[in-house]
């Protein structure tokens, strides 16, 4: 049986399952002169490159919505009263 490879590209997509080790892990999320995003140290695909500035806007817009999503929920649960509701039904027959 052959061995199958740890790493490569599938479609343009790149994998790797090596054992990540913490140096990899580093040098991986952070590469100064590379673009935005680099191949991740391990599973498949790509992740953000920490050391391009980009990657920051978008870790603080993730940021930003995340945090505004929870203000939303907080605010509709002080919002929320379990008062009773006055209904006025006008029914009129001519």
């Amino acid at each position: 049986m052959a061995d199958k490879p740890t790493s490569g590209e599938i479609l343009g997509v790149p994998y790797n399952f090596d054992r990540p080790s913490l140096g990899r892990m580093i040098s991986s999320y952070w590469q100064p002169g590379e673009g935005m995003l680099v191949e991740k140290p391990f599973g498949v695909g790509y992740t953000l490159n920490l050391a391009n500035w980009r990657s920051w806007i978008v870790v603080l817009v993730a940021g930003a919505l995340l945090w505004q999503q929870e203000q939303s929920d907080s605010g509709a649960d002080e919002d929320r009263q379990d008062d009773p509701v006055e209904v006025i039904v006008d029914d009129q027959d001519e």
